[in-house]
C-alpha cells in the first residue's frame, strides 16, 4: 500500500466523519442560537432552557437522517472490504 493509497482512505474516512457529524450538530446550532437569541431578549439565563430543545432536535435529526448515515457508512466499509486485495497486492 502507498502513501497515497493510505491518504486516500483516511481523507475518505474523515470526510464522512466530518459530514456526519455535520448533519448532526448544524441543526442542534441553529436551535441554540434561536434559544440564545430569545434569552438575550427576554433576559433569562438559564442554562437548562437551551439543553432540552437541542437534544430533542438532535434525537429528531437522527431519527431522519439515521437511515442515511448507516447506508453512507456501510458504503464506505463495502467499499473498503472489497478493495482489500487491490490494497495488499
Amino acid at each position: 500500500m502507498t502513501p497515497e493509497i493510505a491518504l486516500g482512505l483516511f481523507a475518505d474516512g474523515l470526510y464522512l466523519t466530518v459530514l456526519m457529524v455535520l448533519v448532526i450538530v448544524g441543526p442542534s446550532l441553529v436551535v441554540g442560537l434561536v434559544v440564545s437569541m430569545f434569552q438575550a431578549a427576554t433576559q433569562i439565563n438559564e442554562q437548562t432552557l437551551s439543553f432540552l430543545p437541542r437534544l430533542i432536535v438532535m434525537l429528531i435529526t437522527i431519527m431522519i437522517a439515521g437511515n442515511w448515515m448507516v447506508m453512507e457508512l456501510m458504503d464506505l466499509f463495502n467499499r473498503l472490504f472489497n478493495s482489500i486485495p487491490n490494497l495488499i497486492g
